[in-house]
């Protein structure tokens, strides 16, 4: 793919040149007033409110149609972007025929306008950039504040599908990767900087990648179908519901079995990717992670786990490599990858009353 880096204006939200303010004080052009109208069920919510808080004008200057304020500065900022990248990428794509994305410094820490760059590819502006630069495929964020899965859904919106082209390199996107993978159907995971990562053999991110790859062939076809969860577990945040079907999965970090140490500096980041391969029938992947089974069925049955075996994936065919049972399921209770551990597990599922 082709990207454009993190464009946007610094200091200011726009350009206030003469001219600028010349274009800025005329009509919004019709292109993107046709585009407003025909896509009004579907606009991101900060544009949909500050055309709605005007009347919905389809005529009339920026002003006029989206209020006064940093914030039209900048939606007239990205339209001109916009137009200018428009010409770029749709050159581009009469040589190559290649996807086109632009990645975004983001609009992070309560910054106004200028303060971060203005009137880049930011998801609030994803409807401006569409309508000004259609030759441009997808919209990307760039990473480096805290509020990971908020950033992941703010660009997995839309059919804008969700790339992460830089993100903050720590032992926390090992997880984090099988989050994006498996709940946003992700395209790509790239933390900044990875060839800097220290004993990279052993570091989480390379066991997370070791465990993506043999899953690649299945998300390849689960994915954009519904089929796959992903599961992002802290201090904060210790328990996750998924709701597949008829049953029900409750993932807990690892630290909350009984007889496990609490860490006193904060229960580390986990995390996992469910995948539905069959009514009762599943692969959990991932690490730090224990997850129990119900149903929604509210017959009186129960879910009980009729077999776990850990595995590997080759060429997408399902390996067994040993069953786990006794200790290991605690007893046909929980299915569970221990802290610092990776593993693929099938596990099968069956009611009884």
């Amino acid at each position: 793919m082709i990207t454009i880096n993190e464009i946007g204006m610094l200091e200011s939200a726009r350009e206030y040149g003469s001219e600028a303010n010349e274009i800025f004080n005329s009509d919004v052009p019709k292109l993107l007033t046709d585009y407003l109208v025909k896509n009004k069920t579907v606009l991101r919510p900060t544009l949909l409110s500050r055309w709605g808080k005007n009347g919905f004008k389809t005529k009339g200057t920026w002003t006029e149609i989206f209020g006064s304020g940093l914030e039209t500065d900048e939606i007239y900022m990205a339209w001109n972007y916009g137009l200018y990248v428009q010409e770029i990428a749709q050159a581009g794509k009469e040589v190559y025929s290649l996807p086109m994305y632009l990645n975004a410094a983001l609009n992070s820490r309560g910054r106004k306008p200028g303060q971060y760059p203005s009137a880049g590819p930011l998801a609030h502006l994803l409807d401006i950039w569409r309508a000004a630069a259609p030759a441009i495929d997808l919209l990307a964020p760039d990473i480096y504040d805290p509020g990971f899965k908020d950033w992941c859904s703010q660009y997995h919106v839309n059919e804008n599908p969700l790339f992460i082209p830089e993100i903050r390199l720590n032992e926390a996107n090992a997880v984090q990767a099988l989050y994006a993978f498996g709940e946003h159907d992700a395209m790509g995971f790239s933390p900044f900087s990875i060839e800097s990562v220290p004993n990279p053999e052993d570091y989480p991110l390379t066991q997370s990648y070791k465990m993506l790859r043999q899953l690649l062939p299945l998300l390849a076809e689960k994915q954009g179908k519904g089929l796959t969860n992903g599961i992002l577990l802290d201090d904060s945040l210790r328990e996750q519901t998924v709701v597949r079907g008829n049953y029900v999965f409750k993932f807990n970090h690892y630290y909350s079995l009984p007889w496990e140490k609490h860490n006193p500096s904060g229960w580390p980041e986990a995390g996992a990717i469910l995948i539905e391969l069959a009514e009762r029938e599943y692969i959990i992947a991932g690490s730090d992670v224990v997850v129990t089974f119900g149903n929604t069925k509210n017959d009186g049955s129960i879910t009980g786990i009729l077999s776990i075996d850990e595995v590997e994936l080759r060429n997408g065919e399902i390996v067994p490599l040993r069953r786990l049972n006794g200790d290991q399921d605690h007893q046909g209770r929980h299915l569970r990858i221990e802290s610092g551990k990776w593993s693929v597990q099938h596990v099968k599922l069956y009611d009884y009353k």
